[in-house]
């Protein structure tokens, strides 16, 4: 098994149709891909025989909370394919992306949500469960909250860079607004 890192555009269309029906999979009916706007990168971890095992995409953009401009990425459409599952490459794929992200050149905090039994698999990652933090995507006038009717998440991060107090992001409502494509990243 090996890690590929790509410009989301850039993936080769055969592991991009994989991705695609990965996700597919996994969310039945949603639209495969991210806004440009939030440059997404694509980590695969994929078998010498080609096949991709895990996938997920890394997406970027400034946010503005507690008075403050951050650089912010987060981890979206985390996916390890149904029949491989179990086997810790979900948990190789995300550690590799906490990796790749804390050597991001100016980045300040890592966000991302996620249902709240697969939090454990991203503790094991190294990233920080945010007791009492929401994220709210979508847009300012079509908003999405991490704790909104139906939903049972909780928010994850990592600081890499010295700009960003964690105290700052626990406890409370972080204005993510990634857009009406990556409602919730």
């Amino acid at each position: 098994m090996r890690i590929l890192s790509f410009a989301e555009a850039d993936v080769p269309a055969g592991l991009a149709a994989q991705v695609a029906a990965l996700e597919d999979e996994a969310w039945p009916g949603a639209t495969p891909g991210h806004d440009p706007a939030l440059a997404p990168r694509a980590l695969l971890l994929v078998a010498d025989d080609g096949t991709v095992a895990a996938s997920l995409a890394l997406l970027f953009k400034e946010i503005r909370h507690a008075g403050r401009t951050y650089r912010a990425a987060g981890l979206s459409a985390v996916v390890t394919r149904r029949a491989l599952r179990g086997r810790g490459y979900g948990a190789r794929l995300v550690a590799a992306a906490r990796r790749e992200l804390r050597g991001v050149p100016g980045l300040d905090v890592v966000l991302f949500s996620c249902d709240r039994p697969l939090a454990g698999l991203y503790e094991s990652a190294g990233f920080t469960v945010l007791p009492g933090t929401v994220l709210v995507g979508g847009t300012p006038d079509d908003p999405l909250a991490t704790d909104g009717p139906g939903f049972d998440k909780v928010v994850l991060a990592d600081f890499p860079g010295a700009a960003a107090d964690p105290t700052a992001f626990t406890a409370t409502r972080i204005p993510l607004h990634p857009g009406r494509v990556d409602r919730l990243w």
